[in-house]
Order: structure tokens, then C-alpha cells, then sequence
């Protein structure tokens, strides 16, 4: 499987936006989205909101996706549209358990 690099841009996106995402797939069951190895959320400093995510594979994240665009489309911006761009190396720690 090929890990993915998903990037979404929102001009139309603040934090608030953002957590009412979140909070909705919390309460849909996905808090922790199965393939989802890292996500990253921020005001871009050119406005609007970014989020990074690195996948498993791409078709965990479209799998994901059927509750992810329903959801966006619940707060009410334009569903900002994911590029998905084949991650040439993921760093992943090693977790150690005591």
C-alpha cells in the first residue's frame, strides 16, 4: 500500500468550522479514523484553514471520506477540494510501552 499525503485548503474555513467537523465525527464514531497515521490543522497564514493528513493508503482515505463530506457539507462551506500526493517517506516513531 501507498501512503498518501491529503491536503485540503479552505479560504471559506475558520477554527470554529473546523471543531464542529470534528465534533461531529467524534459523535459519528471517528475520533480515531482507521488508516489515519497523522493530522495537522491550522489558520493558514494566507486566511482560511489547512489541514495535512497522511494516510495509510488512499483507499482508506476515501473510505473515510464517505462520513468526512457529509459532515463538511453540514456546516455549510464548500467542501474544499483534498489533493492526494504519494508520500515519497513517513517517519513514524517508535511507541514505547512501558
Amino acid at each position: 500500500m501507498q501512503k498518501v499525503v491529503v491536503l485540503f485548503n479552505s479560504p471559506h474555513f475558520d477554527a470554529r468550522d473546523y471543531e464542529q467537523v470534528w465534533d461531529a465525527l467524534r459523535a459519528a464514531g471517528h475520533s480515531h479514523p482507521k488508516g489515519l497515521l497523522s493530522h495537522v490543522g491550522f489558520a493558514n497564514p494566507e486566511g482560511g484553514w489547512t489541514v495535512v493528513d497522511v494516510w495509510e493508503s488512499a483507499e482508506a482515505f476515501t473510505e473515510f471520506g464517505k462520513t468526512l463530506f457529509p459532515i463538511i457539507q453540514r456546516v455549510g462551506k464548500p467542501v474544499p477540494e483534498p489533493r492526494l500526493i504519494p508520500a515519497h517517506y513517513v517517519y513514524e516513531p517508535e511507541t514505547m510501552i512501558a
